[in-house]
């Protein structure tokens, strides 16, 4: 066909020639595939269109039967639809959704669209129109979905089943670059201050850039100028469309250098707080859409939920061993302290033998052993802290006179490249607090401080004394402090005790989580977390409040705020007597072990009492009922807390007490959580009568017994008398 007018031709078969033309024109251009098909089913023309969508590269299409193109399943039914149509021809536009699938020259099938249209007058001819669905912007949306939503779920999988993160962490930018198409993928994790991102994992990275660059990508500053640091601002997905335009912050030359043109990026949150970043770059110009950014979020999620769960489950770890390594030390403390009391009773007995108090190289060799019970003892003690059941002692303590003792110990072990000093205002306050605790917790402290100042530095202690009601209070008051006065009547006394060093400093980050168990900023091997946090929950339990004062660079101010006293206390102390405490003193001593008994008993008696001994709650009962029914009632209950099966010592004494209502009570147990203060998880209440430490000397014994005859009587709140007793959980001891 030709829109050429020859010579010879009218005006009017030129035009007709020249519409043919057009329409020809009209027919190639036509961006769907377009068939025209005669009455018998033959393919009469075929636009390139059609041509390119079947497969077709030259005229094979022509005089071929239409159903040619119809896969081999549908051959039939598409030959009774065709004869159908024949009979009844009619226009049939697509969006119909009748959607077909077309074989192609190849062997392969395509889903497509098609639309009918009969040619009027034409002898039976009708076109047919072709469009691919997979053309369709929805369609191609829909598409793209399902290949990221394939590839989430691809990593969901393996989120799901394995339970090491660094394996997953590698798997990611792979699986990004694969479904973005993209060149190169990182994975940036925010160290623990907050100030830098390591690079974590990586895709592209080996062939693209060079070793220098790299290792200079390996660690980058957490800074709002910088690719990565700007998304850890804005907390959501950064698209950039060209990086060399780029004004929101400084791009690395590294990137421009290795060609980097576009790029997306989303946070890694874990809990709110973001953690890291991905981020995907392209080589090529790229306009990364809502599809992109949500299959990157997905990952992103299912990637820090992952990490989060391995660091869960590895802090429950360690919790749980701690927890078992806190029970054990606390059970081994236990019998160690009844082993303590059995040697320290009987070198105390032994010393005061005229045989040995004679014999100066005998009394050599019993105080070198006293000691060494000494010494065990201490350790008892630190077991007992270690494991978090040591009891609080509160007493008068002096924080000018703390601070300088324990600056002088520290210029002797803390090194030459600190310089460390003391500020303490004139006429301090005391307070009242364990002095063992609170020199453990500015210790603790001053080591943390140390190491912030590898290179050297200032430290610094102080202490002053604050109105909370005065106008000179320190913004840094703490707020529940502060409310706790404004709701009582009065003002209340506060002393402030500060470490200051000129170390790193820390991020805000760090110090919202400086108290948290198990959070520490040191490599591994060097800090356990649990410093700080056991320097809160001291703070606390004593009535104060803990305050950081901190920044990147500036140093840190650690400040305790303690009560204070607003007078002195008048000692009281029990000096040993070796006198009868009083005559006809009847003591009931119950202890399941019997070395332990056979020292209080020798003790008691050498303190001029009366005794009955007993290794069982039930003997010790049957002894007092008799000695009701003999009208001679016991004047004091001394029993160990622990009696192995049965009746413990604090339901002994309910039940003695409810026999027996004027009967004093002294328990003694070697587990401190029966002990007034104890703060150990899970320790049971302190019970209300007096309880003496194990091992205790008989100067203790006899304090103990003198102060609980001349008390007045406690009693439980509710009297211990079950029909049938539950067995301690604890062992016999």
């Amino acid at each position: 066909m030709t829109a050429d007018v020859t010579p010879g031709m009218t005006a009017e078969g030129a035009g007709r020639s020249t519409d043919a033309g057009v329409f020809r024109a009209l027919f190639d251009a036509n961006p769907d595939g377009v068939l025209l098909v005669d009455s018998g089913g033959s393919i009469v023309l075929a636009n390139p269109a059609a041509k390119a969508l079947l497969g077709y590269a030259d005229e094979r299409l022509i005089g071929m039967p239409v159903d040619g193109l119809v896969p081999d399943h549908a051959a039939s039914v598409h030959a009774a639809h065709r004869r159908g149509y024949a009979h009844n021809p009619r226009a049939r536009p697509m969006g119909t959704d009748m959607e077909l699938s077309a074989k192609r020259a190849d062997g392969s099938e395509v889903l497509v669209e098609i639309a009918l249209s009969p040619l009027a007058g034409s002898g039976g001819l009708v076109v047919a129109s072709l469009r691919a669905v997979g053309m369709y912007p929805r369609m191609q949306r829909a598409l793209q979905r399902a290949h990221y939503s394939e590839h989430v779920v691809q990593v969901g999988r393996m989120a799901v089943d394995t339970r090491d993160p660094q394996e997953l962490l590698g798997h990611v930018p792979q699986v990004v670059a694969q479904a973005l198409r993209t060149d190169t993928v990182v994975v940036y994790l925010l160290d623990p201050t907050g100030t830098e991102l390591a690079l974590a994992s990586s895709f592209g990275l080996a062939g693209a850039q060079r070793a220098d660059a790299r290792a200079a990508d390996a660690q980058q500053a957490n800074r709002a100028d910088t690719p990565l640091g700007y998304v850890v601002a804005q907390a959501m997905p950064v698209i950039v469309a060209d990086f060399a335009a780029e004004q929101r912050f400084e791009v690395p030359q590294t990137l421009l250098d290795d060609g980097i043109v576009s790029g997306l990026a989303v946070p890694l949150n874990d809990k709110g707080k973001v953690i890291g970043v991905l981020a995907a770059r392209s080589r090529s110009p790229r306009n990364f859409g809502a599809e992109e950014v949500a299959f990157l979020v997905a990952l992103s999620n299912l990637l820090a939920t992952s990490l989060q769960r391995t660091q869960t489950e590895a802090q429950l770890s360690h919790a749980q061993r701690m927890e078992s390594v806190g029970q054990l030390t606390g059970g081994i403390a236990h019998d160690f302290n009844n082993l303590l009391t059995v040697i320290q009773g009987n070198l105390q007995m032994l010393a005061e033998q005229a045989a040995v108090s004679g014999d100066r190289h005998c009394q050599q060799l019993v105080n070198a052993a006293t000691r060494a019970g000494q010494r065990g003892a201490e350790l008892t003690g630190k077991l007992l802290a270690f494991s978090r059941r040591q009891a609080l002692a509160p007493q008068r303590v002096e924080p000018a006179a703390m601070l300088e003792s324990l600056a002088d110990m520290l210029r002797r072990t803390i090194g030459e490249h600190i310089h460390l000093e003391v500020h303490a205002q004139p006429g301090c306050p005391a307070c009242r607090v364990d002095p063992v605790q609170l020199e453990s917790a500015l210790l603790n402290i001053a080591i943390n401080a140390r190491d912030a100042m590898p290179d050297g530095g200032a430290l610094s202690f102080s202490c002053a004394g604050f109105d909370a009601g005065s106008a000179r209070l320190p913004s840094e008051f703490p707020a529940e402090l502060r409310a706790e006065a404004s709701a009582s009547s009065g003002s209340r006394q506060w002393v402030r005790m500060a470490v200051r060093d000129t170390g790193t400093g820390m991020s805000a980050a760090v110090r919202e989580r400086a108290f948290e168990p198990f959070f520490t900023t040191k490599e591994a091997g060097r800090g356990t977390g649990l410093g700080l946090s056991t320097v809160y929950g001291f703070v606390k339990q004593s009535g104060g409040a803990i305050h950081i004062d901190s920044a990147p660079g500036a140093g840190s101010t650690v400040a305790l705020w303690l009560p204070a006293i607003a007078a002195p206390q008048a000692a009281q102390t029990v000096a040993r007597s070796t006198a009868p405490l009083g005559a006809g003193l009847r003591v009931l001593v119950v202890e399941d072990d019997a070395d332990v008994l056979a020292v209080a008993v020798a003790f008691l008696e050498g303190l001029g009492c009366r005794l009955t001994a007993c290794a069982s709650a039930d003997a010790a009962l049957t002894a007092l009922a008799d000695a009701l029914a003999a009208q001679a009632p016991f004047d004091l209950l001394f029993s160990d807390i622990t009696l192995g099966p049965g009746l413990d010592g604090i339901a002994l004494a309910g039940r003695a007490q409810a026999l027996q209502p004027r009967l004093r009570v002294l328990l003694t147990s070697g587990y401190s959580k029966y002990l007034a203060g104890a703060a150990a998880p899970g320790a049971s209440p302190a019970p209300p009568w007096p309880v003496l430490r194990k091992p205790y000397t008989q100067d203790e014994l006899a304090s103990a017994v003198a102060a609980s005859v001349s008390q007045a009587i406690a009693t439980p709140a509710a009297p211990a008398t079950p029909a049938a007793p539950a067995a301690p959980a604890a062992p016999a001891g």
